[in-house]
């Protein structure tokens, strides 16, 4: 991986770190690529390596006991998958499978311990990503908890912002996923959903684009559709 486009770069809980810190994070971790449709991990695997995501997007997900799958967070270049199992040392719950052809980072245990005694602001910002990640499932829990499906869309939505909202309001979103896996996340069929994003994009609220891409139009509009 190039010297100009390192994973650590990318990614929030190394931005506080100067540019030969990050060349010294990222020369603690070996470059992983996986191919689209490949598994990346499954539940009880012994390893407990952090992934620092550098290109490509992956899915993460749990199977319940009659066998459904339950997506639950698709991951993207500056995401970090692992936490869980690398801040305990238990074996991970979910399987996390690529969604695209991906590259990260991987972090054994012992020598990402080791950068964290070194570079203790790295635990800080990783507590923080967590927390908001945590504030960003009980959001969607709550919305998907819902009987009005267009609430579920709605805050959906709002987690997929991307691009940084302008002074009109708007933001770049991009589905990650072909819209009947959305559908079943948000536990709706994909006929449901679409009549939903094209009620958004009638109202005003949104504009679609392409076949998994739109734009938010009024992003306070969306944020009081996924409170109703």
């Amino acid at each position: 991986m190039a010297e100009d486009d390192l994973c650590v770069a990318r990614v929030p809980i190394f931005h506080g770190l100067s540019r030969p810190e990050q060349l010294r994070v990222a020369g603690a971790a070996r470059s992983v690529s996986f191919q689209k449709g490949e598994v990346v991990s499954d539940p009880g695997d012994p390893a407990s390596s952090l992934l620092v995501m550098h290109s490509g997007q992956l899915k993460v997900s749990r199977t319940s006991s009659d066998g459904q799958e339950q997506i639950l967070r698709t991951v993207t270049a500056g995401d970090v998958v692992g936490e869980r199992a690398f801040l305990t040392g238990r074996p991970p719950l979910d399987t996390v499978v690529a969604l695209d052809d991906s590259q990260m980072c991987v972090f054994h245990p012992a020598r990402f311990s080791a950068l964290l005694r070194d570079y203790p602001d790295i635990s800080q910002r990783m507590l923080r990503t967590l927390s908001d990640r945590l504030a960003s499932v009980e959001r969607l829990l709550s919305a998907i908890t819902s009987e009005d499906v267009g609430v579920r869309v709605a805050a959906y939505l709002l987690d997929l912002v991307t691009a940084t909202t302008s002074r009109t309001g708007r933001a770049t979103v991009l589905l990650p996923m072909a819209k009947h896996e959305v559908a079943a996340y948000l536990g709706t069929t994909p006929e449901t959903l679409s009549r939903r994003l094209a009620a958004l994009s009638a109202s005003g609220v949104i504009e679609l684009r392409g076949r998994r891409g739109l734009s938010v139009l009024d992003l306070r509009a969306l944020e009081d559709a996924a409170r109703r």
